[in-house]
């Protein structure tokens, strides 16, 4: 995962910190969660095929709002 953040340039790096950061503020994940975790390589993966205008959009349809409540729920935790 940091190794892709090697390959973007200094301005995707902060977009792809910036739309992670707001993604877990919204849907009340830490950022190192695995939930937060998934939302940075997402991140990376849409900034590297270009989806930079629409990225934290895209997370949210990708992820959804409930990820970490799903995750739990399916790992039997409430």
């Amino acid at each position: 995962m940091l190794q892709s953040l090697i390959t973007l340039s200094d301005q995707d790096i902060e977009l792809v910190i910036t739309a992670v950061q707001q993604w877990c503020t919204r849907n009340h994940r830490d950022i190192d969660s695995n939930e937060g975790h998934r939302a940075l390589t997402l991140a990376i993966d849409l900034v590297q095929n270009s989806a930079r205008d629409t990225l934290l959009h895209n997370m949210t349809e990708r992820l959804g709002p409930r990820a970490g409540q799903m995750d739990a729920e399916t790992s039997g935790a409430s």
